[in-house]
């Protein structure tokens, strides 16, 4: 081994945990599975498709909010933190979820929004009663200028202003999303005391831990100061959007990081819990929510992959990045799709879509899959009055509506694809009945195919799940790094582009046997020296 090889490998720890070799797969519980006909998906709609997942070989689900919700954003406006909303079931629906999965020895994580409640929460009703009520503190309410005027220029993520005025007891208070979802106050020890024992309430039901949304927003500036103008912003201030300022006193700010540790270490009294952070925040900050030894969260989630133009140079240098600047013994992770993100398919084509899987599998990290990838679904394109998305009923002129990647999950070419027997809360594609997961277990060509194979390998190998990574090349088209754990080396090589590339390293020579490939014919094959690479061809070679 060179010195190269031995400064990127790691420390070896003694137990690799599960969330650690393991893959997680994200669950939007409405376009899951409908078991109740209603047109929306619910829990007794995943019990029913876990054999499905359990087949695919995902060792962890992660749903997106279940919680009692007025669902002015779907979910994510929460008013009863320990209840389960009806349209998804019964906390008894809930209880035989976790021990259905539990029985197949899969894990099951909830999606904690701990940022802001809904204004239906009875801790908002309390505190907007009056200026004098004991939790008047656990929101962030403000005067505004001497005149009126806004507390500051803080806008919403969903567009306007983040600063809502309360007739009844004259003050702003402040919501980084809906004027539904007040922000918690997260400075007052009762708030985080009160979402704490929320924590503790569902660690007590045996659910193996969190995705934390919006991770980086829970503490603002104590001083209320004004967000600086992006230098780059195609907008005006009058405009009213969000990019239009960068959120340097909005969000994270350094006491949050006193509110992860205090998270993590209540999730580190259980055992083999893990808590998961949602963060959009550059590489060099991102990595700070590890926290010092380890004390914060175990995966701060990394959107490089989401958020990055699909350029195979850029992507190269982010990942050597993020590997870099990883902390010691800090795991790393990757994500393709989420709820809130147009999807893969739709971002780089389904061609680029079976390289981009094989990269999120193969790159060292904890992979998490965004349901309906695993069949390439699409964007759907959902017509302007059919629109539900707050997002994209505050700001249509962006067409920025999160609709078209939260549609249905198409499983067969039954009646609305095997979703639900009445029509869908969001419509399906017209594809449905040939794009779906039924088709694609037929078809040992389709994408479902090459996810099995490619998390089949992962589980195989352990230089796939748990080995090093070590970068050998890259240009303008291709991508590639080795997998290392002991004597098992596994090279892996991606054309992000449509058109032929080459593969010929500066230093060093390999060859080796094609175990998986974009196109199940190069299966087999022997490699070495110049390596030939179709467009859309990403290879997984087996080295001698």
């Amino acid at each position: 081994m060179n010195l190269e090889q031995t400064m990127r490998e790691p420390t070896a720890p003694t137990k690799y945990l599960w969330w650690q070799h393991g893959v997680i797969y994200q669950i939007y519980p409405r376009s899951f599975q409908d078991s109740n006909g209603d047109g929306v998906g619910d829990l007794k709609g995943i019990v029913s498709r876990l054999d499905y997942l359990k087949w695919l070989g995902i060792d962890c689900i992660w749903l997106s909010p279940i919680f009692t919700s007025p669902m002015a954003d779907f979910g994510y406006d929460i008013s009863d933190y320990c209840g389960v909303h009806p349209l998804f079931g019964t906390m008894a629906d809930f209880d035989e979820l976790l021990e259905e999965a539990h029985s197949r020895g899969m894990k099951v994580l909830l999606d904690l929004v701990p940022n802001h409640t809904s204004d239906q929460h009875p801790w908002f009703l309390e505190s907007r009663s009056s200026r004098n009520n004991p939790k008047r503190d656990w929101y962030i309410w403000h005067d505004g200028g001497e005149n009126g005027e806004l507390p500051n220029n803080w806008l919403s993520v969903f567009g306007g202003h983040a600063w809502e005025w309360d007739e009844a007891t004259d003050q702003y208070y402040y919501h980084a999303f809906l004027k539904e979802q007040p922000d918690l106050n997260w400075r007052n020890p009762e708030v985080q005391q009160a979402m704490l024992d929320v924590m503790r309430f569902w660690l007590d039901k045996g659910i193996d831990g969190f995705r934390v949304d919006v991770m980086w927003h829970m503490i603002k500036d104590s001083q209320l100061r004004d967000n600086p103008v992006a230098p780059d912003s195609p907008f005006h201030a009058d405009d009213l959007i969000y990019d239009h300022y960068i959120p340097t006193y909005s969000t994270d700010q350094p006491e949050v990081h006193e509110i992860v540790r205090m998270m993590r270490a209540l999730t580190d009294e259980y055992e083999e819990r893990v808590l998961i952070g949602e963060i959009y925040l550059p590489i060099h900050k991102l990595v700070t929510y590890y926290g010092q030894g380890g004390s914060e969260a175990h995966l701060p989630f990394n959107f490089q992959l989401l958020t990055l133009p699909w350029d195979a140079a850029r992507i190269a240098s982010s990942i050597d990045e993020y590997e870099g600047a990883l902390p010691l013994n800090g795991w790393p992770n990757w994500v393709l799709g989420n709820h809130d993100k147009p999807r893969i398919a739709s971002r780089v084509g389904r061609s680029q879509a079976k390289v981009a899987a094989m990269m999120l599998l193969t790159l060292r990290g904890t992979p998490t899959i965004y349901y309906g990838d695993e069949i390439a679904m699409r964007d759907v394109p959902i017509p302007m009055d059919e629109i539900v998305d707050p997002q994209g009923l505050n700001m249509p002129e962006l067409n920025v509506s999160r609709d078209p990647a939260r549609t249905p999950m198409q499983w067969s070419n039954e009646i609305h694809s095997g979703f639900s027997q009445h029509k869908p809360w969001l419509r399906l594609p017209y594809n449905s009945g040939r794009v779906n997961v039924e088709m694609q277990k037929k078809d040992p060509h389709s994408m479902l195919a090459f996810y099995h194979k490619l998390i089949a390998a992962r589980k195989q190998y352990a230089a796939l799940n748990i080995g090093a990574y070590i970068p050998v090349y890259s240009d303008q088209q291709l991508i590639s790094y080795i997998r290392q754990f002991g004597d098992e080396r596994f090279l892996i090589i991606l054309n992000l582009t449509h058109r032929p590339g080459y593969f010929r390293p500066r230093t060093g020579s390999y060859s080796g046997i094609v175990i998986l490939c974009t196109e199940i014919e190069r299966v087999g094959m022997s490699v070495s020296g110049i390596i030939a690479m179709g467009g859309d061809e990403g290879l997984l070679i087996k080295l001698n």
